[in-house]
């Protein structure tokens, strides 16, 4: 049997933004307080005793959302136009797999980033995950 350990930080940020291509209230100019989760699992501990360092992951991931905070997303041209929250979970997830090259998905058991959770209110999340 194997044991599967997680980790989850999460950090904040403000931002704008409207969605294109949606006929409701959301078509307008609006903003969110977003939280965010960042998960990581993996089923080997290292000499501490630890999956990973809480602090690395925390730290690239609130550095990743200071670059969203108090923007306009529809700006950015990676979210073409129409920043949902299912492409700003991709994005993030993207942006700390970049600055954490040892986080990209693996199968010798070490920590792997495996899901970034975006939330526009409390009880509104979109997931991206692999």
């Amino acid at each position: 049997m194997s044991f599967m350990f997680e980790v989850r930080v999460e950090a904040d940020f403000a931002a704008a933004h409207f969605l294109k291509n949606y006929n409701g209230k959301c078509e307008n100019l609006h903003g969110h307080n977003y939280k965010v989760y960042a998960h990581a699992k993996g089923t080997q501990l290292d000499e501490g005793g630890m999956l990973l360092d809480f602090s690395i992951l925390k730290n690239t991931l609130r550095q990743v959302c200071k670059g969203l905070d108090h923007t306009c997303l529809n700006d950015m041209e990676v979210f073409k136009q129409n920043p949902s929250a299912e492409r700003i979970a991709f994005y993030i997830y993207s942006k700390i797999t970049d600055l954490l090259p040892e986080l990209k998905e693996r199968d010798d058991g070490k920590a792997f980033l495996y899901a970034v959770d975006v939330f526009e209110t409390e009880g509104s999340r979109a997931r991206y995950c692999i």
